[in-house]
């Protein structure tokens, strides 16, 4: 069965600094864009990055930009989110999902969707 599991969420404080892990149990998962996505309760679901499939190029939203980082080791099947200088408004729950192209930005563009990992930082 084709999935992805996210993993590394915690609780933490103000300027803290967490590393999530993706894993992928994907067919030919080098040729995938990964995307990291976050909801927080009462909001949508929000790409806060993605990354291309052979991890060259990247993309943030401006909310964790030159804050957080996404970076692949293709011959592990993992992808990572690195998260520094953490605040209050990043407390949500991660995904990672799959996307067939690095343009793509909407939700109902990327599936294999893990469970998500709750990250919460207190102020």
């Amino acid at each position: 069965q084709e999935q992805l599991i996210e993993s590394g969420g915690g609780l933490v404080q103000t300027g803290d600094s967490l590393r999530l892990s993706c894993a992928a149990s994907i067919r030919e998962f080098s040729i995938y864009v990964i995307g990291w996505w976050r909801q927080a309760p009462g909001k949508e679901r929000e790409l806060i990055g993605r990354i291309s499939a052979t991890g060259r190029m990247t993309n943030y939203a401006n909310s964790v930009k030159g804050r957080f980082t996404i970076s692949r080791d293709n011959a592990k099947n993992m992808v990572y989110l690195q998260m520094n200088s953490l605040k209050p408004e990043d407390t949500a729950v991660y995904y990672c999902a799959v996307a067939g192209s690095y343009s793509y930005t909407r939700p109902e563009q990327y599936y294999y969707w893990g469970q998500g990992t709750q990250v919460t930082v207190s102020s």
